[in-house]
């Protein structure tokens, strides 16, 4: 949430602009590591950097979670169970959360 720009930080003007300003530095810390990625806007960073980490980031959540319910026990339309709620087995990550408000995870 913090680095696609959907956090609730929003309600803390203060803690948001601080994040903000230290998204802005890592952004282009990323942009000068990769030519190809100068000319992109932040908020393409933002998605290029969670499409390459998405995996990882899920990862580390739901394999950290000890037991936690907030993620799908199964994977895709033949409910084929997780590995140990961390992976299916294809390796997506058991969640469908990017896309739900963070308020309602």
């Amino acid at each position: 949430d913090i680095v696609r720009g959907r956090d609730l930080y929003i309600r803390n003007k203060r803690e948001k602009d601080r994040l903000e300003k230290n998204l802005k530095k890592i952004f282009e810390k990323i942009k000068g590591n990769n030519r190809k990625l100068s000319t992109l806007e932040d908020d393409q960073i933002r998605e290029y950097w969670w499409e390459l980490n998405r995996k990882m980031v899920w990862y580390a959540i739901t394999c950290g979670a000890g037991g936690g319910t907030y993620f799908r026990p199964t994977c895709g339309s033949r409910k084929t169970p997780t590995d140990d709620k961390c992976h299916c087995t294809n390796h997506d990550v058991p969640t469908y959360f990017d896309y739900v408000p963070q308020f309602l995870r």
